[in-house]
């Protein structure tokens, strides 16, 4: 069963090796294969993973388009044990993102990577909450 993308005027797309650019105008595209896809909406560049959890989010999809996924696996172990010690509640999503990538389920630890940066605005969310709250003096 082929995979169905469809593309704003253009929107980029990832697939295997290669970026494709839609022109103008929408299009649809049937994609049978098990080269790895990314949408534009879903790629994250060096430039814009400005948080410990969007650079763990980036080295999944580094492994996710790679064929040389242990030299990306070191970085990601860095990353990874950086970040639950500084927010140790990060623990559960680290395992789900750990586990797929184990796997070789590429594919699944990205999205589970995406929950980990949800729940870092969330940390960070109530941490600028609670920052309100203290005086300066």
């Amino acid at each position: 069963m082929a995979l169905k993308v469809e593309l704003k005027p253009g929107e980029r797309i990832i697939i295997g090796d290669s970026v494709i650019t839609n022109d103008s105008q929408r299009t649809r595209l049937f994609i049978e294969g098990k080269a790895p896809i990314l949408r534009e909406k879903d790629i994250l560049t060096p430039a814009t993973a400005d948080t410990p959890a969007k650079r763990v989010y980036l080295a999944v999809q580094l492994m996710y388009l790679s064929s040389e996924v242990e030299k990306i696996q070191e970085n990601y172990f860095t990353l990874v044990n950086d970040i639950v010690k500084a927010a140790p509640s990060t623990i559960p999503y680290v395992t789900r993102i750990s586990n797929a990538i184990i796997a070789s389920a590429f594919y699944k630890a990205l999205k589970e990577a995406r929950k980990l940066i949800e729940y870092e605005r969330t940390l960070i969310g109530h941490v600028q909450a609670g920052s309100a709250g203290i005086s300066e003096d």
